[in-house]
């Protein structure tokens, strides 16, 4: 795999690190013409068809493809956990994960057996947590889940990871308060559809597709829970976990619903090239206009927050890359 190789960028990178660090001007010693990259294949994990992950990965594969001698493709995928774990095993070069999934995977904690050796390029949008249930269910809250039939997402996903941790806010057991249907973001929207689930959870950006498709054919019959209430007690499990709120004009829902949100960034093992990741990292934030025409979600980065990767070490590369971004 290409994210092997030793990088020729170490050096600028290492003299963009000490004064990155004492100031906020830029190095004049990073040449921007060793941001381009190393020519070769490089593979982007994403995630569900409909959802924006997969949108985004494309259009930045697009972006790499076209702004440097890296050859990007975008792969779909179906979680974020296994994104992580396939990341870390080789099968691709960069992954899209949640914050709280990667902070598992750094920890070694959850589904990883064992710390993960994994780096971020950036901090990139949020995601917010969409709570969707038929309004013929009667469900008004996350308690009311109690025996009723849910999608909590792809198995070993990262909607499952905070499905769950949402039910067990809510008092509830993942595994026998609830029917847990574990179906991908699609199989959940037909679900609901069909009259076959009660209800779904999916974290994701906003606009998400597949949600958006659902509210334009079936409003009338589905309905966004308000779960902001829940957020003191999934800070306890992770401190990721924000206040968020999706704006009536997303869905064309009746008002604003406050919910829970929380970060998501573009990783990679920590052998990866350096000269990619200032490429890659580059392109994310100077393309930022022309990703989010094709992908709303894209307004969400910012070169000045894209540093906030804790627990998770930011790359070298990537902070080269920032450093000639906000200086």
């Amino acid at each position: 795999m290409r994210s092997m190789r030793r990088s020729r960028f170490v050096v600028l990178v290492a003299a963009s690190l000490v004064t990155t660090a004492c100031a906020t001007t830029p190095d004049p010693a990073v040449d921007p013409s060793s941001c381009r990259g190393d020519s070769g294949p490089l593979t982007i994990a994403t995630g569900n068809a409909t959802g924006v992950y997969a949108a985004l990965g494309s259009a930045l594969a697009k972006a790499v493809s076209a702004g440097s001698p890296i050859q990007a493709t975008a792969v779909e995928t179906g979680s974020t956990l296994r994104n992580v774990q396939q990341l870390s095993t080789g099968e691709y070069d960069i992954a899209f994960a949640q914050a709280d999934s990667a902070a598992d995977a750094v920890r070694g904690q959850g589904v990883f057996a064992e710390p993960q050796k994994i780096q971020a390029l950036a901090r990139i949008y949020s995601d917010y947590t969409q709570v969707v249930v038929s309004t013929g269910s009667g469900i008004t809250t996350m308690a009311d889940f109690k025996g009723r039939r849910i999608s909590t997402g792809s198995p070993a996903s990262g909607t499952e990871l905070i499905a769950d941790r949402l039910l067990v806010a809510a008092g509830l057991d993942p595994k026998k308060d609830v029917q847990p249907q574990s179906l991908d973001l699609a199989a959940s929207v037909a679900a609901i559809k069909s009259g076959s689930i009660d209800g779904f959870v999916w974290p994701g950006g906003l606009p998400t597709q597949g949600i958006g498709d659902l509210f334009a054919s079936d409003g009338s019959t589905v309905k966004l829970l308000d779960v902001s209430g829940l957020l003191p007690a999934m800070r306890k499990s992770d401190d990721v976990y924000a206040a968020g709120t999706i704006p009536a004009a997303t869905y064309k829902t009746s008002g604003d619903v406050a919910t829970i949100s929380l970060p998501n960034l573009l990783v990679v093992r920590d052998d990866f090239s350096q000269a990619d990741a200032c490429a890659v990292t580059r392109i994310l934030f100077q393309q930022k206009a022309a990703l989010a025409a094709a992908v709303p979600a894209a307004s969400g980065l910012d070169p000045k927050t894209a540093t906030d990767t804790g627990p998770i070490q930011l790359n070298a590369g990537a902070r080269a890359a920032l450093a000639q971004l906000t200086g």
